[in-house]
């Protein structure tokens, strides 16, 4: 059955078993999973003969060995049934953050994370054979703003006016709220407290920053004593990976190297590595990026806030990490910017 704009379904037409796939638990489900991030854990799952599965807007279709089938991220459709028998369920949907916050942009990025999660809470629990674990995602920025010492899972959630940021630790919170609102019987739960995923696909910061330096411009951010926190793209996937076979990890968990650093730091590294033509780079300072951002219509915030998180509880679960400093990142990503 295709689904189509008008179609309707019953409980009981979704709580029909369908047949998909075998029923071994060894089938990953992506929903959103069109972005730059789905793109990484799809190959990152195909790599090991896994089986993916995108839960995507766009048409049904077939791209190598990831299989795409359609849904609205708003009711329930035939898709449900993708998450019978599947080893584990990943959510990425939401509208992406860089844009002018004006309020039809504010209710796009708060409903497609807030409505796509509520839906799923309820196919999940709709499922015979649910997926043992969940993974959603949320985001670094629900902690509050700060230059002093980094905040773990325990860190305080809050907004801070020097940051601009009380629209996003809103969205974060609400996300979380819908994803964490219903316990379901077997399946284990974790939010993906994200902090930037650095990469080469689209939506990714690394070749805008890469540009950026290469073009003189790499100087330090509105001062550049705010904190980065960051992960590199093979980390997070080993991440994801890893929090999906520890059947005791539940809750929040940050996704950040355990390694943060100012912006000027990381600029400093950046010139460095991707050989600026400038060793200290053009600083711009706030009032330049305020109107940089306006025209590129995005918000200062993303640059501005001080975002200091470490991975308290993947260090303490026993995960290690490929790429704990910034330079070692960055040193790997540009060599394989240089060799495409």
């Amino acid at each position: 059955m295709r689904a189509t704009e008008d179609t309707e379904y019953t409980e009981e037409a979704v709580r029909e078993p369908i047949a998909v796939g075998s029923p071994r638990q060894d089938r990953i489900v992506l929903a959103g999973g069109s972005g730059f991030l789905g793109q990484v854990l799809a190959g990152h799952f195909t790599a090991q003969g896994t089986e993916v599965v995108v839960l995507t807007r766009g048409a049904a279709r077939v791209e190598g060995a990831v299989r795409f089938v359609q849904w609205d991220g708003s009711k329930i459709g035939p898709w449900i049934a993708e998450l019978e028998h599947a080893a584990a369920l990943i959510n990425l949907a939401g509208r992406s953050v860089d844009c002018r916050y004006h309020a039809r942009n504010r209710r796009l990025i708060m409903d497609s994370r807030v409505d796509s999660t509520r839906i799923l809470n309820e196919a999940v629990r709709r499922c015979q054979a649910p997926p043992p674990v969940w993974l959603n995602s949320s985001t670094a920025t629900i902690y509050r703003h700060t230059h002093g010492g980094p905040w773990d899972e325990n860190g305080e959630i809050a907004a801070t006016p020097e940051a601009k940021d009380h629209f996003s630790v809103e969205v974060a919170k609400a996300w979380e709220k819908a994803f964490f609102a219903d316990e379901i019987p077997g399946v284990r739960k974790v939010a993906l407290r994200s902090a930037m995923v650095l990469g080469h696909g689209r939506n990714s910061v690394f070749p805008v920053l890469r540009r950026l330096v290469r073009f003189g411009l790499g100087g330090a951010m509105a001062g550049g004593e705010q904190f980065v926190s960051w992960i590199h793209h093979a980390d997070f996937s080993r991440a994801i990976d890893w929090l999906i076979e520890q059947p005791t990890l539940s809750g929040c968990v940050n996704l950040a190297a355990p390694n943060p650093l100012p912006n000027h730091g990381m600029m400093r590294v950046l010139r460095r590595v991707c050989r600026a033509p400038f060793s200290l780079g053009l600083p711009a300072p706030r009032w330049l990026l305020e109107v940089g951002t306006f025209f590129l219509r995005t918000e200062t915030e993303l640059v501005v806030k001080s975002r200091r998180v470490v991975p308290d509880r993947l260090l303490r679960s026993g995960f290690r990490f490929r790429f704990e400093e910034f330079e070692k990142a960055c040193l790997d990503l540009n060599a394989d910017a240089r060799a495409s």
